[in-house]
């Protein structure tokens, strides 16, 4: 069974996101979302000071199986990009959470209204539970 943290919102894409400090939030792919890669060989991130888009695509993960998307949770401009995982992507796999989280975002509209678009942990649970 995947990990699933309570105090974090999710997306119906298997990212994740953290509120970090006012206006800011980190984002990931989920505990679920890396064990259906299998095992990650490349990150392709935005540059930091990019702007992004809700529902966007905003990278690629590279598994030994596949390349998938990697799409935006919110509208923002990106802070900060996790650059340890160029040369160790496979934190993403031991760490989804914490050593492989992806970027940094400073949310452009109400941080309320845009968390609240997203899944709660237990609505993201029965998502992957029907899956």
């Amino acid at each position: 069974m995947s990990e699933v943290k309570q105090q974090l919102w999710y997306t119906e894409e298997h990212e994740w996101v953290e509120r970090i400090e006012d206006g800011k939030v980190r984002i990931g792919i989920t505990d679920f979302a890396q064990h259906q890669l299998g095992d990650i060989v490349f990150v392709e991130l935005p540059e930091e000071g990019a702007a992004i888009e809700q529902g966007a695509e905003v990278g690629t993960i590279e598994s030994v199986k596949t390349v998938s998307d990697l799409f935006s949770p919110v509208t923002g401009t990106v802070l900060r990009v996790n650059e340890t995982l160029e040369t160790t992507p496979e934190l993403v796999n031991e760490s989804p959470y914490e050593k492989g989280w992806m970027i940094e975002v400073e949310i452009s509209n109400d941080v309320e209204e845009a968390l609240g678009k997203l899944l709660s942990a237990d609505e993201y649970e029965r998502l992957t539970a029907e899956g």
